[in-house]
Protein backbone atom coordinates (compact mmCIF):
# COMPACT_ATOMS: atom_id res chain seq x y z
CA UNK A 1 0.00 0.00 0.00
CA UNK A 2 1.44 3.34 -1.06
CA UNK A 3 1.50 5.97 1.64
CA UNK A 4 2.37 9.63 1.31
CA UNK A 5 5.36 10.58 3.44
CA UNK A 6 5.04 13.92 5.16
CA UNK A 7 7.93 15.73 6.80
CA UNK A 8 7.05 17.05 10.25
CA UNK A 9 8.57 20.11 11.91
CA UNK A 10 9.59 21.46 8.52
CA UNK A 11 11.25 24.87 9.03
CA UNK A 12 9.09 27.65 7.67
CA UNK A 13 11.94 29.34 5.84
CA UNK A 14 13.30 26.23 4.08
CA UNK A 15 12.14 26.02 0.45
CA UNK A 16 10.57 22.84 -0.89
CA UNK A 17 12.92 21.99 -3.74
CA UNK A 18 15.41 19.29 -4.67
CA UNK A 19 19.04 19.92 -3.76
CA UNK A 20 21.57 20.43 -6.55
CA UNK A 21 24.56 19.73 -4.28
CA UNK A 22 26.78 16.71 -4.88
CA UNK A 23 25.79 13.48 -3.09
CA UNK A 24 27.17 13.54 0.44
CA UNK A 25 27.74 17.31 0.55
CA UNK A 26 26.93 18.82 3.93
CA UNK A 27 25.73 22.22 2.71
CA UNK A 28 22.15 20.97 2.78
CA UNK A 29 22.42 20.04 6.45
CA UNK A 30 23.93 23.44 7.26
CA UNK A 31 21.08 25.15 5.39
CA UNK A 32 18.54 23.25 7.47
CA UNK A 33 20.26 24.16 10.73
CA UNK A 34 20.11 27.85 9.81
CA UNK A 35 16.47 27.51 8.77
CA UNK A 36 15.57 25.78 12.04
CA UNK A 37 17.30 28.45 14.14
CA UNK A 38 15.65 31.34 12.34
CA UNK A 39 12.24 29.67 12.55
CA UNK A 40 12.60 28.68 16.22
CA UNK A 41 13.57 32.21 17.23
CA UNK A 42 10.75 33.79 15.21
CA UNK A 43 13.12 35.72 12.95
CA UNK A 44 11.86 34.70 9.52
CA UNK A 45 10.30 38.02 8.58
CA UNK A 46 13.25 40.16 9.71
CA UNK A 47 16.29 38.21 8.51
CA UNK A 48 18.57 39.20 5.63
CA UNK A 49 21.00 36.69 4.13
CA UNK A 50 24.37 37.74 2.71
CA UNK A 51 25.67 35.12 0.27
CA UNK A 52 29.28 34.67 -0.74
CA UNK A 53 31.03 33.22 -3.78
CA UNK A 54 31.54 29.46 -4.03
CA UNK A 55 29.19 26.55 -3.42
CA UNK A 56 27.86 28.45 -0.41
CA UNK A 57 26.31 31.10 -2.66
CA UNK A 58 23.43 28.82 -3.60
CA UNK A 59 21.93 29.04 -0.13
CA UNK A 60 19.59 31.72 -1.50
CA UNK A 61 17.88 28.96 -3.52
CA UNK A 62 17.00 27.04 -0.38
CA UNK A 63 16.07 29.68 2.18
CA UNK A 64 13.10 31.91 1.53
CA UNK A 65 14.71 35.11 2.76
CA UNK A 66 15.69 38.51 1.42
CA UNK A 67 19.25 37.99 0.19
CA UNK A 68 22.21 39.91 -1.21
CA UNK A 69 25.05 38.25 -3.12
CA UNK A 70 28.38 39.80 -2.23
CA UNK A 71 31.68 39.84 -4.17
CA UNK A 72 34.19 37.11 -3.34
CA UNK A 73 35.23 37.39 0.30
CA UNK A 74 33.30 40.58 0.96
CA UNK A 75 30.25 39.17 2.72
CA UNK A 76 31.23 40.56 6.16
CA UNK A 77 31.69 44.03 4.67
CA UNK A 78 28.33 43.86 2.90
CA UNK A 79 26.68 42.49 6.04
CA UNK A 80 28.16 45.37 8.03
CA UNK A 81 26.64 47.90 5.65
CA UNK A 82 23.24 46.21 5.71
CA UNK A 83 23.18 45.93 9.51
CA UNK A 84 24.23 49.53 10.03
CA UNK A 85 21.58 50.71 7.58
CA UNK A 86 18.92 48.43 9.06
CA UNK A 87 19.86 47.70 12.70
CA UNK A 88 16.35 46.33 13.23
CA UNK A 89 17.11 43.38 10.95
CA UNK A 90 18.86 40.08 11.66
CA UNK A 91 21.79 39.85 9.24
CA UNK A 92 23.99 36.83 8.63
CA UNK A 93 26.65 35.79 6.15
CA UNK A 94 27.09 32.22 4.91
CA UNK A 95 30.64 31.54 3.67
CA UNK A 96 33.04 28.78 2.67
CA UNK A 97 36.67 28.39 3.72
CA UNK A 98 38.19 29.69 0.48
CA UNK A 99 35.90 32.72 0.56
CA UNK A 100 36.24 33.58 4.24
CA UNK A 101 39.76 32.48 5.18
CA UNK A 102 41.55 33.48 1.97
CA UNK A 103 40.33 36.42 -0.10
CA UNK A 104 37.99 37.52 2.70
CA UNK A 105 40.38 37.20 5.62
CA UNK A 106 40.70 40.95 6.17
CA UNK A 107 36.93 41.48 6.03
CA UNK A 108 36.04 38.78 8.56
CA UNK A 109 38.81 39.78 10.97
CA UNK A 110 37.93 43.47 11.08
CA UNK A 111 34.18 42.80 11.14
CA UNK A 112 34.60 40.49 14.13
CA UNK A 113 37.06 42.78 15.90
CA UNK A 114 34.69 45.74 15.56
CA UNK A 115 31.99 43.66 17.19
CA UNK A 116 29.52 44.11 14.35
CA UNK A 117 26.21 42.72 15.53
CA UNK A 118 25.91 40.10 12.79
CA UNK A 119 26.23 36.32 12.55
CA UNK A 120 28.58 34.34 10.29
CA UNK A 121 28.11 30.69 9.40
CA UNK A 122 31.45 29.37 8.13
CA UNK A 123 31.44 26.06 6.24
CA UNK A 124 34.91 24.47 6.29
CA UNK A 125 35.44 21.56 3.90
CA UNK A 126 39.21 22.19 3.52
CA UNK A 127 39.06 22.83 -0.23
CA UNK A 128 37.84 25.26 -2.90
CA UNK A 129 34.71 23.36 -3.93
CA UNK A 130 33.11 25.24 -6.82
CA UNK A 131 36.22 26.23 -8.75
CA UNK A 132 37.83 22.82 -9.10
CA UNK A 133 39.27 21.62 -5.82
CA UNK A 134 42.21 23.95 -5.27
CA UNK A 135 44.10 24.19 -1.96
CA UNK A 136 42.39 26.38 0.63
CA UNK A 137 43.79 28.02 3.77
CA UNK A 138 42.23 25.15 5.74
CA UNK A 139 43.54 22.30 3.56
CA UNK A 140 45.18 19.76 5.85
CA UNK A 141 48.87 18.87 5.64
CA UNK A 142 49.28 16.00 3.19
CA UNK A 143 45.84 16.57 1.61
CA UNK A 144 46.05 16.45 -2.17
CA UNK A 145 44.32 19.11 -4.27
CA UNK A 146 44.55 20.30 -7.87
CA UNK A 147 47.08 22.98 -6.88
CA UNK A 148 49.09 20.78 -4.50
CA UNK A 149 48.86 17.33 -6.17
CA UNK A 150 51.62 16.02 -3.90
CA UNK A 151 49.73 17.12 -0.79
CA UNK A 152 49.91 20.30 1.27
CA UNK A 153 53.45 20.77 2.57
CA UNK A 154 54.00 22.45 5.92
CA UNK A 155 57.37 23.85 4.84
CA UNK A 156 55.97 25.49 1.69
CA UNK A 157 52.36 26.36 2.50
CA UNK A 158 52.37 26.51 6.28
CA UNK A 159 49.81 24.96 8.60
CA UNK A 160 46.04 25.03 8.02
CA UNK A 161 44.38 28.05 9.62
CA UNK A 162 42.14 27.47 12.62
CA UNK A 163 39.64 30.28 12.11
CA UNK A 164 37.44 29.79 15.18
CA UNK A 165 40.37 30.10 17.56
CA UNK A 166 41.49 33.30 15.83
CA UNK A 167 38.00 34.81 15.80
CA UNK A 168 37.44 33.96 19.47
CA UNK A 169 40.54 35.95 20.45
CA UNK A 170 39.11 39.21 19.09
CA UNK A 171 37.54 41.71 21.44
CA UNK A 172 34.28 42.31 19.59
CA UNK A 173 33.27 38.65 19.45
CA UNK A 174 30.37 37.46 21.61
CA UNK A 175 30.17 33.84 20.46
CA UNK A 176 32.50 31.47 18.59
CA UNK A 177 32.04 27.73 18.26
CA UNK A 178 33.19 24.92 15.97
CA UNK A 179 30.79 22.09 15.15
CA UNK A 180 30.51 19.18 12.73
CA UNK A 181 27.55 17.60 10.95
CA UNK A 182 28.91 14.12 10.20
CA UNK A 183 26.61 12.25 12.59
CA UNK A 184 23.38 12.73 14.53
CA UNK A 185 25.11 13.55 17.81
CA UNK A 186 27.20 16.29 16.22
CA UNK A 187 24.25 17.64 14.23
CA UNK A 188 22.27 18.14 17.44
CA UNK A 189 25.18 20.05 18.99
CA UNK A 190 25.53 22.09 15.81
CA UNK A 191 21.84 22.99 15.92
CA UNK A 192 22.24 24.41 19.42
CA UNK A 193 25.33 26.41 18.42
CA UNK A 194 23.70 27.96 15.36
CA UNK A 195 20.62 28.89 17.39
CA UNK A 196 22.81 30.41 20.11
CA UNK A 197 24.69 32.47 17.52
CA UNK A 198 21.47 34.04 16.25
CA UNK A 199 20.23 34.52 19.80
CA UNK A 200 23.37 36.54 20.54
CA UNK A 201 22.51 38.85 17.67
CA UNK A 202 18.99 39.39 18.98
CA UNK A 203 20.52 40.48 22.29
CA UNK A 204 22.89 42.88 20.47
CA UNK A 205 26.03 41.80 22.30
CA UNK A 206 28.48 41.53 19.42
CA UNK A 207 29.70 39.35 16.58
CA UNK A 208 28.75 35.65 16.53
CA UNK A 209 30.51 32.91 14.56
CA UNK A 210 29.90 29.21 13.93
CA UNK A 211 32.36 27.06 11.98
CA UNK A 212 30.85 23.91 10.48
CA UNK A 213 33.20 21.07 9.54
CA UNK A 214 31.74 19.67 6.34
CA UNK A 215 32.45 17.19 3.55
CA UNK A 216 33.28 17.67 -0.12
CA UNK A 217 33.20 14.09 -1.45
CA UNK A 218 33.64 15.17 -5.09
CA UNK A 219 36.85 17.14 -4.60
CA UNK A 220 38.12 14.79 -1.89
CA UNK A 221 37.54 11.96 -4.38
CA UNK A 222 35.72 9.91 -1.76
CA UNK A 223 32.35 8.29 -1.31
CA UNK A 224 29.96 10.09 1.06
CA UNK A 225 30.60 7.42 3.71
CA UNK A 226 34.37 7.78 3.39
CA UNK A 227 34.02 11.57 3.57
CA UNK A 228 32.03 11.36 6.81
CA UNK A 229 34.72 9.15 8.30
CA UNK A 230 37.41 11.61 7.24
CA UNK A 231 35.80 14.35 9.33
CA UNK A 232 36.08 12.09 12.39
CA UNK A 233 39.56 10.73 11.78
CA UNK A 234 41.37 13.68 10.15
CA UNK A 235 39.51 16.97 10.51
CA UNK A 236 38.30 16.91 14.11
CA UNK A 237 41.75 15.98 15.51
CA UNK A 238 43.19 19.13 13.89
CA UNK A 239 40.06 21.31 14.13
CA UNK A 240 38.73 20.40 17.62
CA UNK A 241 35.02 20.82 18.21
CA UNK A 242 33.73 22.99 20.99
CA UNK A 243 32.86 26.45 22.21
CA UNK A 244 35.71 28.94 22.24
CA UNK A 245 33.81 32.02 23.43
CA UNK A 246 30.34 32.65 24.82
CA UNK A 247 29.77 36.04 26.39
CA UNK A 248 26.07 35.33 26.84
CA UNK A 249 26.76 32.27 28.99
CA UNK A 250 29.04 34.33 31.25
CA UNK A 251 26.37 37.00 31.64
CA UNK A 252 23.75 34.39 32.55
CA UNK A 253 25.99 33.10 35.35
Amino acid sequence: MNQEIRVTNYPEVLTDRASHYCPGCHHGIAHRLVAEAITELGLVDKTILIGSIGCSVFIYNYLSLDAIESPHGRAPAVATGVKRARPDKIVFSYQGDGDLASIGMAEIMHCANRGENITTIFVNNTVYGMTGGQMAPTTLVGQKTTTCPGGRCRENEGMPIRMTEIIASLGGVAFAERVAVNNIKNIKKAQKAVTKAFECQTKEIGFSFVEVLATCPTNWRMTPIQANKRIETEMIPYFPLGNFKDVLAKEEK
